[in-house]
Order: structure tokens, then C-alpha cells, then sequence
């Protein structure tokens, strides 16, 4: 099933907080609901907070009172500032906003009513792409994995960091599909332990062969010889190819090129940022000093002690040997590429589009 969806005017979605331990469906019928489970990590992954964000445009649109147009979109713009504010580094939740206010603003019905079953079916469409995109991505993907190949992966990137497949993980299930042998290192992703908690959750229901790993455990491996490709999401990639990751993707960056190892992002283009120029433009979230100081609800440092909890880090594109998008494998100079992917992936979304109208 999807990871985040619309039912009966309410955005459903997996409760990731529980997984593995927990299987639930949680609901929000306001706009600072939907807000509030993208800041408390309800849902979590790029793309699936890009859904997210539309359905909650959708959802603002389906509760406004708004009897004529201006007053809807002034709600509508209401509720793309609470949604935005929700998390700043991904920029895929500003970018499915944009998206369903632009929308709203261009098109002139003869009610509103019909406005808002459009913006529910745009939050749809959405949803739908974003299936799509990703099986794109990974098949794009699998193309630079070697037969049998040790993976080392970071944090989660499958069906539950997306609508459904995944960025990364996706890779990995492509690679599963066209029955190709591979292996993966799953890092355990401190401190919300994405990686111990959903990747290799995900990993052992597709019978993926896969090990969980201590983080600090990465370096080993690749200076052993146990690692012959590293891949990753992004939260968001600047136009020089700089990404923004989970904590600890830098370093993974950086003891890979010491070793000699290919390093590829998997990112959809909705998450390439062209209006920043490199990383250190991203913002970079701070989070609760608890995810720090306590696995669970067992403490494991001291009463008081100072915690700096940065979410995020910033890989320089010289440690990337590619990035990975629905539109192929951007490689340097990443100004030039991530642009040219940028430029089609919009041109097939008005396409698409176009012919939604038509039908």
C-alpha cells in the first residue's frame, strides 16, 4: 500500500514513529494536522513529505469556506505557509505547494467547488508521479550497480520515504526485479535509527540479503574491500550538485573517495533546488535534544547534558560520482545537468498534464 494517500477527506498515512514494532494508518482532517505529522515525523522522506504537502493544499482547499474564488486562495496561501514551515531542508514540500497553489492561481472555474476537485485531483496526480518517477529512477539506477555488489546504504529510501518503491531502496528493488545478485550494508542511521528501524524492515519483507551495521561500522567495511558502491537519498541537491542528506552522509562521501568507491544520489528532480547556488544556501534543521539522549524511551546519557542535534549535513558534489534522477544519471559538471534533468522533467509534467486536461 502507499505511505501517504487521500480517504474519505483525510490524509491517511503509515505512522513510521511505530514501524517495526507497530503497523498503523493515522488520519489528519486540518492542514495543521497534516503540518503536525510532517514535524513529528509521522511521514518522513522527500518525496512522501512532497505528497503530503499536496494533499494538505488539497485538504485546505476541501475545508475553506470560501464562497468565490479570492477567498480561497487566500487560504490557500494561508496553508502553504503553515505546511512549509513544517520542516525547511525539504525542499520537496515548498516545491508540491508551489505546485498546487500556482495551479489554483492560473485556473478560473465557474465555482469553487470545481476548484477544489481540481486541486484534489493535481494532490492525486502528484501521488501518482511520484510512483512513477521513482520506478524510473531505480531502473535508472540499477544500470550503474555491479552483479553481485556489495550496497552500502544510508538512512531509509524506500517505499516509506516516497508515495511508493522508493529513491535509493528503489535502486535496490530494480536490481531485485531484473534478478541481478546484490548485497546490502544497512547503517543504522542514528539518531532516529531510520536505517535500523524501516530500511531493513522493508529489506527483509522483499527478501532483499541485507545486514544491519552500527554507522561507525561503514568505514571498515569500505577500507576492507566490503563495499563496492554507496547510494543514498537527498532532502535537497543545490544547483552544483551539493546534497543535503541525513546526518552522516558526509562522511560516508568522504571515506568512499578515499577508497575509491563510486558514490551516487538517488533523487528525484523535484528535490534539485536551482534557485541555490551550492550547499552551505540550504538550511540545515535542528531537531530535539531527546532523539540524542534516549533510544526509545530508554535514556542513555545523563540527566542535563547538552545536545547539538543537526538533522542534516551537506556532501559536496566532488565526493558524488553521479546523481540518479527520473530523467537519467546527471553527472559533472552537475550546474549543467541537474539543469538539462530539471528542464525535461518539468517539460513531461505539463505534458502530462495537458493530456489529464484533454481526457
Amino acid at each position: 500500500m502507499r505511505t501517504v494517500f487521500w480517504e474519505n477527506n483525510r490524509v491517511k498515512m503509515i505512522d513510521q514513529r511505530l514501524l517495526p514494532g507497530e503497523f498503523v494508518i493515522a488520519e489528519f482532517a486540518t492542514v495543521a494536522e497534516v503540518a503536525r505529522s510532517i514535524q513529528e515525523m509521522y511521514v518522513r522522506g522527500a518525496p512522501a513529505i512532497g505528497a503530503t504537502g499536496a494533499y494538505g493544499m488539497a485538504l485546505a482547499a476541501q475545508n475553506s469556506a470560501a464562497n468565490d474564488r479570492d477567498n480561497l486562495l487566500d487560504d490557500l496561501r494561508t496553508a502553504k505557509t503553515i505546511l512549509d514551515n513544517a520542516r525547511p531542508t525539504a525542499v520537496n514540500l515548498s516545491w508540491a505547494t508551489t505546485r498546487m497553489l500556482d495551479l489554483a492561481e492560473q485556473t478560473v472555474l465557474p465555482n469553487v467547488d470545481d476548484l477544489r476537485s481540481t486541486l484534489l485531483h493535481e494532490a492525486e496526480a502528484l501521488a501518482d508521479e511520484d510512483v512513477e518517477i521513482n520506478r524510473r529512477m531505480g531502473f535508472n539506477g540499477a544500470a550503474v550497480i555491479p552483479t553481485d555488489a556489495n550496497i552500502l546504504h544510508h538512512c531509509n529510501t524506500g517505499a516509506l520515504a516516497t508515495v511508493d518503491f522508493g529513491t535509493a531502496l528503489g535502486v535496490i528493488f530494480a536490481c531485485q526485479e531484473q534478478g541481478k545478485p546484490i548485497h546490502v550494508w544497512v547503517d543504522e542511521t542514528r539518531p532516529r535509527l531510520q536505517g535500523a528501524r524501516l530500511t531493513a524492515w522493508e529489506l527483509m519483507r522483499a527478501e532483499v540479503p541485507m545486514h544491519l551495521i552500527a554507522d561507525n561500522a561503514a568505514g571498515h567495511l569500505m577500507r576492507t574491500g566490503k563495499v563496492d558502491v554507496v547510494i543514498f537519498g537527498a532532502d535537497r541537491v543545490a544547483a552544483n550538485g551539493d546534497v543535503a542528506n541525513k546526518i552522516g552522509t558526509y562522511k560516508l562521501g568522504v571515506v568512499a573517495k578515499e577508497n575509491g568507491i563510486p558514490v551516487y544520489c538517488v533523487a528525484p528532480t523535484s528535490t534539485v533546488d536551482l534557485n541555490l547556488a551550492d550547499g552551505d544556501q540550504i538550511p540545515i534543521e535542528e531537531r530535539g535534544a531527546e532523539e540524542v539522549y534516549q533510544v526509545g524511551d530508554t535514556r542513555i546519557a545523563p540527566e542535563g547534558v547538552p545536545v547539538y542535534n543537526p538533522a542534516f549535513d551537506i556532501t559536496p558534489h566532488r565526493y558524488l560520482t553521479g546523481i540518479v534522477t527520473e530523467e537519467g544519471i546527471c553527472y559533472p559538471p552537475f550546474t549543467q545537468s541537474l539543469r538539462q534533468a530539471k528542464t525535461a522533467a518539468e517539460a513531461r509534467i505539463q505534458r502530462q498534464r495537458q493530456a489529464r486536461g484533454s481526457q
